[in-house]
Formats: structure tokens, C-alpha cells, sequence
């Protein structure tokens, strides 16, 4: 065979070297030769050719002849499979070009082909049972009522359909069971519409009674080989998924568990088991459901010596059965009261797996399995009538209780120097898997309540207070653990365990990160309990503090003071000098990585929010001087990538401090009495005096895009805090803004732009600035469309946003002669052209709110009338294939505007465009035009109806109406 291969592949490469080039004669000869340069030629062009060609030979009418030689005894089994593969296609793809008095004569060919490859080559033979199984349900149930009794009639010894005497039945076996796996497969795979896949569903089930008996006897049956067996439970496997009633299929199902034994049988008997007693409609057969129980729980000796011996795969198998079974059906086998000690002893089971010794990820992975069954379990029982759920919750709270101490066994970490060698993807495992207990304690409390806390804080104490109770800071920091994950989501301000784990927390040393870490997180999660009980902010904060200068907690130490800082801020009073000295000394010294020094710098807005306002300004001072100071030096200094980085840094910090320094609550406390109100704002007077500094900065990186977005990040973040309060600086940042723009124009100087407009534009003290900002933007923005910004989506967005929000706030604007309407209309129409939604989007939002303001504002009106139709033209191009299908929702909403404000406008454009033949498209006939036509002039305000009306348009114009690419 491999010199047949060589010598082919020498006369087929040079043979083929036209063949996949045009469309060659379809001849064995060809096929042969483009398969053999598929395969086996190095020239990935050659390749591709080939690929191409093959393709459109297994479209052709001939494809259905050419198959049966490519299946003959002497070719390679590559040519054999191509030719299986085409009989696939033709049958699944083009079956009605085949004429109905040919059906039976393929049937029998395709049988006889699939008897003579049963014993292999296994790819060939599974390519035609899946080829049977799609002209099967191309057949069924009118014209072939009884697709599997004839199969597994023609594969009887000697049958009439041509089956080899002298072949070992053991063969013929395995290739009728091939193709009762597949059978079911290649319906679930099929697309079909939804009629007549419940049409198709129902003759299957109908099948099952022929199937099921023989799948019984071959695995009940000494005779039956392991492969056999193994093919047995792949169809039953398979089988299942087409909802076949558990009732008609638990004597098998019961079966299966005796395969389990078998260690070649193992994993596949598992997933067949587990697919079996998962399928929803289970629940409909409560006997079938219990009369399997017993089965699960006789696993439990193979279950312990598994774990004994460390075998992970055969322990991880059970554990899927056990949770498959009792998660499920929790439900339904709660209400099987009369046999509440079966499901007590499943739970148990499952409650074994859960605490599986062994160290996650590192020695065990199936503890991970159950997790969610405990939270489906305790959801059932207190979804059950009081009278049941006071029984269960008697029953299973001790359950729950084990339930804890072994969860919280699991979250321990392993020694710190273990811990170090493992990789970053177990780390990683780990985490997540913490992360998945948390979740698991939050739920358990709401079954437990306050005594699981109870619980939790008297073993800390003997802990903390005792020693010689503890074996390792792991214990403690699994009690630290839950108490966080319970604390981080429920309410335990009336719990009265706080107050004395508040107390217990100073006691703990935090010399081990794993164990400081938690600790921080703790705090941190009992940050609003602190706000009703300030007195015990002088515990915790000298612990936060001593983290903050670790850089191994950079993380949870910072955000745990920025928690303390928004929830307590009005409580930090006799701390705020410490908190600020320590956290300046941090920033200073480079401590923290750039995201945690953000948090840092919200933390401390927050903080000198809360101070007095006579105090504000001058604690601002004295925390950004030294950066202030190192910004003054680099921005002095010839430009380089690395002090570009620092100046970035420094700008982004400033960003941060700004977000949360708020101080209306002193304004809102000072109402009444207009002669105290402070006239500036502390970050107000701070950007006047930076004014300068942040001007001679951009006079050296005006052109650089990341230091104008962090000079734009910090008025932005401003702006969205001060509100009206920044207003003695927007005169100023106009002037600057329009600079940067016409230097550099990029997205974040737009969105700054729709910020100020969004809060000035009513404010008549400010109108000039914004106008005249408004107008250097545009200016700048219409030269760069008209050089082409297909490159720069984003500023194409941020530029239709921002006039979006003019027109929402201040349409009057459009009547100065030095804003070009005419040429901001056709930016409009250009970024509705663009292939990113977000593009689109913004585009579609500038129509809508432009075409309601045409009839007040003449400028907008002239255009319209003038150019309307190109707009409109614009969007019936898109929705008619000249954009995805997925935008489609945005053109409509425009159209929807042109309908409901200019309807009469909106339909002379519509004829004038659509009388065009062949637009939008080919696809579409003059009288879907015009039906498409009527349909939208008809809607005026209904957004769904237009959304509905122009998707079955723009499939129409696709060719793709009733394809079954619609639903896509």
C-alpha cells in the first residue's frame, strides 16, 4: 500500500497540476489526483486549490455516480473516506436532485457498502452509516416507517441485503451499533425546522423499542466483547438526547451500573449514566428516578477504594453519577418522603466527595464537582411547604454543619513554601476554587442563619485565645475565609458576633501574606458594619496601615482602606493625619503597582471629602506637592518614553483623587445660608493653579495620543464630579481643547467636549466657549473626514456622540454660519457606513436626535430637504447587504425617524431610490419594494414593528429569506 501511495502521489501531483486549477472533467481519475495534492503536496496554495476544487466536485450532479468508484476495494482509504464524505453531501445537502424511484436502490447500495467496510477503515465506516442516517430522516416516516428494524435486519447472518457468511458477526455487530449512534447524532446536528424536527423526534422514540432489547441482550450477554459493550453504551448514550422517557429505558440504564466495574468500560459507562439521569424529563418518572438510587449508593466501596489507592479518574467518575443524580432530581426525590433515608444517604455520599482528601488542584479535582449541588439542594428545601421543610431543615442543618467544617477544610492554603512551587494555572485552579466555596458558605447561611456565625466565631476564639487548638495560621485564615464570604454579601449588622471578632482580629499575626491577606479582606467586608460602630475603627485601621507598606498586600490592603475610606469617611476625623501620612509616604516611595496607586488616590478623596472645608484645600496641597513637583521637573525636560510613562502615571493618580473628592455635602448642609457656601470647589482651585503646568507639559507632548488622553482623563473626571462647580475653568479648557484637537484630534478630546456640553450648554455664562470649542472641533474633525477616517472609528464615534448631545441640549447652535450642517450631515451618513457598531450606533443616535429639530432650526431643515435622499439611500445600501445584518437594528431606528417626522419627505426617497433596478439588491422583486415601502410608511412610532419589518427586508435582499440562515 505505501508503494501504491508513493507512486500515486508522483503521477497524481503532476496530473492534478490543472486539475484544481479550472473546473476540470469530473472523472475518478481527477479526483483521485486534486485528493492525492490535498493531502500529501507541501504548497499550502496547492492545497487550497485543491480543497476548492473538491468542494465544487461534491456539488456537481455527477458527484452522485463518481462516489461508488472512489469507494472501491483497491483505492487509498483517504479516496475511500472523500468518496463516503461526497455520498454525505449529496444525500444531507442536495437530496432532491435525486428522483424518488432511485431511493431504494441507494439504500441498499449504501447498506451493502457499509456491510463490506465493517471491518474498517473506521473513518470510512462511520462516514457512511452517518450518510444512511441522513437519507434515513430525508425518509422518515412516510417512505421509510421502520428505518432501524430493516437495519438491524440487514445485519443479521446471511441476510437478503448481501451480508458475507464468512465475516465474524462480532463485525457486523459493531457496524450496526455504528450506526444507531449516529442515527440520533446526525438528527441533532441536522437543520430542520422545528416541525419537523418534533416530527422526526417522535418516529425516533417510536424506534427505541426496537433498539432498546438488543442493546439490553448484547450487554447482558457473556459472548459480548468489551468493544461491543463500549458501543453499547454510546448508543444508549446517544439515544437518550432524543428525550426517550427514563421508564422505557431504566432497566438499561440499571444495567450500565454493572459495566462500571470493568476499568476498559469505565468512562464511557460514567458519561452514559450521568447523560441518561440528566435529561430534564427524568423528573416525570419518580419509581424509575428512586429505583436508581440504590445503585449510586453501591458504588460507594469502589468510591473509598478509589480514594484509598489515589485513583483521581475512577473517583472522579462516581462523584459525576452521585451529583448527576442528586442534583438534578433533588427536587423530585425530597418529595419521595417515604424514602427520605435513600437521599439522606446520597447526600452523605455526596458530602464524602466533597471532602476527598487531597490538596486542590494539585492531588483531587473532583471535590469542585458538588459544589453547586448544595446550593440546589438547600434552594429545593426551603422551596418546599412549611410542614416538609421543617422536617428537612431538622434533617439536613447537622448535614450542612459537616457541610462547613469540610469546605472550609478545602479552602486551605498548603504551606507557604509548597505553595511557591506550584505553577501560575494551579494558583490560578485555586483561586477559583475559593472563590466557588465563598459562594457555597454565602448560600449556607441562609439555610444556617446567625448560629453558623456563632459557630464560626467561637472556634476563632479557642483558636486565637488557645494556641495549642490550632495546627497552622491555615485554620485561622479558613475561619478568617468564611467569616468574609459570609460578611461580603449578607447583612450582618445585627449579628452579635461582630463586635467580638473585631475584637479577636488585632490579636492575629500577620506575618504569613496568605493569612494578612484575608485578614485584609475582612476588614474590608466589614466596612459598613463599622460605620454604625465607628468606636471600633481604632482596632482595624493600625492593621490596614501595616499592610499598606507590604508590598505583598498591595491589593487587599488598598482596597480595603478605599472601603474604608467611602463607607466611614465622616468617622476618620482623628485618623485622617495618619491615613494620609502613611499613604504619601507609600506613593512616594513606589510601593504599589499603577492600578493600586488609582485606588490609593480614590481612597483618599474620599477621605478629604469628609473634611472640613477650611481644611480640604490645604491637605490637597500637601498630598499631590511632591508629584505636583516631579511633574514640574520631567515637564522641564527634554521628552523621553520613560518620563512619558511617569508623567501618564502621575496624571492618572490626579484622575483618580479628582473622581472622589466630592464635597457637596458640605454645600447641601450649607443651604439656607448662600453668605457661608464656599464659591470654589478644593479641585477647582487646584486644576487653576495646575493650569500652567498642564499647559507647558502638552506644549512638549501635543502630538503624543496617551499623554493628551491622560491631560483629557483628568478634566474629564473633573467635570463629572464638580458638575457646575467647574465652571470658572471652561472658558480655559475651551481654548486648550480646541489646541489639542486641531494638533491631535483623537477620541477622548470629543467625549471631554460632550461632557462640558452636557452640563454648559444651558448655562448662558458659558455658551461662547462652548460654542466656539464646538466650532474648532467640528472644523478640525469635517477636514479630517474629508481626508478618510476609516482608520479612526473612534473618533468618528465620539464626533457623532457629541453632536448628538448638542442637539439634545442646545439645537440653536446649528444657526451660526461658521458650523457646516451640510457637511456634518454627510459625516453622519459616512459613519453609518463604517463596520463598527459602536460607530453606527453613535451615527444612528446623531439622526434621531437631528431630524426631530429640523422643523425648529432652518439650517437642519434645509439640509434635510436637500439631501435627505441621499441619507435615506445610505441606509436602504446598508440594510440591503451593504453592512452585517447585526446593525441592522440602528438603520431601522433611523428609518423609524424619517418615518415619524418627515413621512411625506421619507416617501418620495423611498421611490426615488427603490425604482432603481437592482437596489439594494438584485434579490428583490419591484413588488417587495414597494410592499417593504408601505409597510414603513405605515409605521410612525412602533420601533419593534419597523426592527421586525426591515430584518425580513434586508433578508430578502440577501437571498437569504427562509434559508434558515434567518434565525442567525
Amino acid at each position: 500500500m505505501a508503494v501504491q501511495r508513493q507512486q500515486g502521489e508522483t503521477f497524481m501531483v503532476h496530473q492534478v497540476e490543472g486539475a484544481a486549477g479550472d473546473m476540470q472533467e469530473l472523472t475518478v481519475e481527477n479526483v483521485e489526483a486534486a485528493l492525492c495534492q490535498l493531502y500529501f503536496h507541501p504548497d499550502m496554495e496547492r492545497k487550497n486549490a485543491a480543497q476548492k476544487w473538491l468542494t465544487q466536485a461534491q456539488g456537481s450532479a455527477q458527484a452522485w455516480h463518481f462516489c461508488w468508484a472512489l469507494l472501491g476495494a483497491d483505492k487509498l482509504p483517504e479516496v475511500q473516506f472523500f468518496g463516503a464524505c461526497t455520498l454525505h453531501t449529496k444525500i444531507s445537502s442536495h437530496w432532491s436532485d435525486l428522483p424518488a424511484d432511485q431511493h431504494e436502490h441507494l439504500r441498499v447500495q449504501l447498506l451493502s457498502h457499509i456491510l463490506h467496510f465493517s471491518s474498517g477503515p473506521k473513518m470510512v465506516l462511520t462516514r457512511l452509516c452517518v450518510a444512511l442516517s441522513s437519507m434515513a430522516l430525508n425518509l422518515i416516516p412516510h417512505v421509510w416507517s421502520q428505518p432501524v428494524a430493516d437495519m438491524v435486519q440487514a445485519f443479521q447472518p446471511q441476510s437478503p441485503e448481501g451480508a458475507e457468511a464468512t465475516q465474524d458477526p462480532q463485525v457486523h455487530c459493531l457496524a450496526l451499533l455504528e450506526l444507531l449512534v449516529v442515527l440520533p447524532e446526525e438528527f441533532q446536528s441536522s437543520r430542520l425546522t422545528q416541525t419537523r424536527r418534533a416530527q422526526l423526534r417522535e418516529a425516533l422514540a417510536g424506534e427505541w423499542t426496537t433498539v432498546c432489547p438488543l442493546l439490553r441482550q448484547l450487554l447482558q450477554s457473556q459472548d459480548s466483547s468489551t468493544q461491543v459493550k463500549q458501543k453499547v453504551l454510546r448508543c444508549l448514550s446517544s439515544w437518550v438526547g432524543l428525550d426517550i422517557p427514563l421508564g422505557e429505558s431504566q432497566e438499561l440504564v440499571q444495567d450500565c451500573f454493572t459495566t462500571l466495574s470493568n476499568p476498559e468500560l469505565f468512562d464511557t459507562a460514567v458519561e452514559t449514566i450521568v447523560n441518561s439521569v440528566s435529561q430534564p424529563d427524568c423528573q416525570r418518572y419518580s419509581n424509575a428516578l428512586v429505583s436508581l438510587v440504590p445503585l449510586v449508593m453501591g458504588l460507594q466501596d469502589q468510591l473509598k477504594t478509589a480514594v484509598q489507592e489515589g485513583d483521581m479518574e475512577t473517583t472522579h467518575g462516581i462523584c459525576r453519577i452521585a451529583v448527576a443524580m442528586g442534583e438534578t432530581h433533588s427536587r423530585v426525590l425530597l418529595e419521595q418522603v417515604d424514602h427520605w433515608q435513600e437521599y439522606l444517604a446520597l447526600v452523605n455520599m455526596i458530602l464524602f466527595c466533597t471532602g476527598i482528601p487531597g490538596q486542590y488542584p494539585v492531588s483531587e479535582t473532583t471535590s469542585s464537582l458538588t459544589l453547586t449541588f448544595w446550593y440546589t439542594l438547600q434552594d429545593d428545601i426551603l422551596s418546599l411547604e412549611e410542614e416538609k421543610q421543617a422536617i428537612y431543615l431538622q434533617v439536613y442543618r447537622p448535614v450542612y454543619f459537616q457541610l462547613v467544617d469540610v469546605l472550609l477544610h478545602k479552602s486551605h492554603y498548603p504551606s507557604q513554601e509548597e505553595y511557591a512551587s506550584w505553577s501560575s494555572d494551579d494558583k490560578e485552579q485555586f483561586r477559583i476554587y475559593r472563590v466557588d466555596i465563598s459562594d457555597t458558605l454565602m448560600y449556607v447561611y441562609e439555610m444556617l442563619g446567625a448560629e453558623l456565625l456563632s459557630n464560626l466565631y467561637e472556634r476563632l476564639g479557642r483558636q486565637l485565645m488557645d494556641p495549642q487548638q490550632s495546627t497552622g495560621w491555615q485554620d485561622t485564615e479558613a475561619l478568617l475565609f468564611g467569616f468574609q464570604s459570609i460578611a461580603e454579601t449578607i447583612d450582618v449588622n445585627y449579628s452579635d458576633v461582630i463586635p467580638g471578632l473585631i475584637g479577636l482580629i488585632p490579636r492575629i499575626n500577620i506575618s504569613n501574606v496568605m493569612l494578612a491577606d484575608t485578614v485584609m479582606y475582612t476588614i474590608g467586608s466589614l466596612a459598613e458594619w463599622l460605620v454604625d460602630h465607628p468606636v471600633m475603627l481604632g482596632g482595624m485601621l493600625p492593621m490596614v496601615l501595616q499592610g499598606l507598606v507590604r508590598p505583598e498586600l498591595s491589593v487587599s490592603s488598598v482596597s480595603t482602606l478605599k472601603r474604608i475610606c467611602r463607607e466611614c469617611r465622616h468617622d476618620l476625623g482623628p485618623y485622617t493625619q495618619d491615613i494620609l501620612n502613611v499613604s504619601q509616604d507609600v506613593l512616594v516611595k513606589g510601593i504599589h503597582k499603577s492600578s493600586q496607586c488609582m485606588w490609593l488616590m480614590q481612597a483618599l478623596g474620599f477621605l478629604l471629602s469628609a473634611m472640613p472645608m477650611e481644611e480640604i484645600l490645604g491637605k490637597l496641597h500637601s498630598l499631590i506637592s511632591p508629584h505636583v513637583q516631579q511633574l514640574e521637573t520631567m515637564a522641564q525636560q527634554t521628552p523621553d518614553p520613560d518620563k512619558k510613562q511617569s508623567i501618564i502615571h502621575i496624571l492618572a493618580m490626579l484622575s483618580s483623587l479628582f473622581t472622589t473628592l466630592d464635597t457637596k455635602r458640605h454645600a447641601d448642609g450649607l443651604e439656607g445660608t448662600p453668605h457661608l457656601r464656599p464659591t470654589h470647589h478644593p479641585v477647582a482651585v487646584v486644576l487653576q493653579q495646575l493650569y500652567p503646568l498642564i499647559q507647558n507639559i502638552l506644549s512638549k507632548w501635543l502630538k503624543d495620543s496617551e499623554v493628551v488622553e491622560a491631560v483629557c482623563g483628568v478634566f474629564d473626571k473633573s467635570v463629572r464630579n464638580l458638575l457646575l462647580d467647574f465652571g470658572p475653568l471652561v472658558a480655559q479648557l475651551s481654548g486648550t481643547l480646541g489646541q489639542i484637537y486641531a494638533a491631535c484630534p483623537q477620541a477622548s478630546a470629543l467625549d471631554l467636549a460632550s461632557q462640558m456640553v452636557g452640563i454648559f450648554a444651558g448655562e448662558e455664562p458659558h455658551i461662547c466657549s462652548i460654542k466656539s470649542l464646538l466650532e474648532v472641533l467640528t472644523s478640525s474633525t469635517l477636514t479630517r473626514f474629508r481626508q478618510g477616517v476609516n482608520d479612526d472609528p473612534d473618533v468618528a464615534e465620539s464626533f457623532m456622540c457629541l453632536h448628538a448631545q448638542v442637539l439634545k441640549r442646545r439645537p440653536d447652535v446649528y444657526m451660526s454660519a461658521h458650523l457646516d450642517v451640510k457637511a456634518l450631515f454627510y459625516c453622519g451618513i459616512l459613519a453609518l457606513k463604517f463596520p463598527e457598531t459602536s460607530t453606527v450606533k453613535a451615527a444612528s443616535l446623531f439622526f434621531t436626535e437631528l431630524l426631530p429639530c429640523c422643523k425648529n432650526v432652518s439650517p437642519l431643515g434645509d439640509v434635510l430637504q436637500g439631501h435627505g435622499k441621499v441619507l435615506t439611500e445610505a441606509v436602504l445600501q446598508a440594510v440591503g447587504g451593504g453592512s452585517p445584518r447585526s446593525l441592522n437594528e440602528y438603520f431601522s431606528e433611523v428609518l423609524l425617524s424619517l418615518s415619524g417626522h418627515c413621512p411625506a419627505l421619507l416617501s418620495r426617497w423611498l421611490k426615488e431610490c427603490l425604482q432603481s433596478e437592482g437596489f439594494p439588491s438584485a434579490h428583490v422583486s419591484p413588488e417587495q419594494k414597494l410592499t417593504f415601502t408601505q409597510q414603513l410608511l405605515r409605521e410612525q412610532s412602533n420601533k419593534r414593528r419597523v426592527k421586525e419589518i426591515v430584518k425580513e427586508f434586508s433578508l430578502l435582499c440577501r437571498g437569504l429569506q427562509g434559508s434558515g440562515h434567518s434565525d442567525y
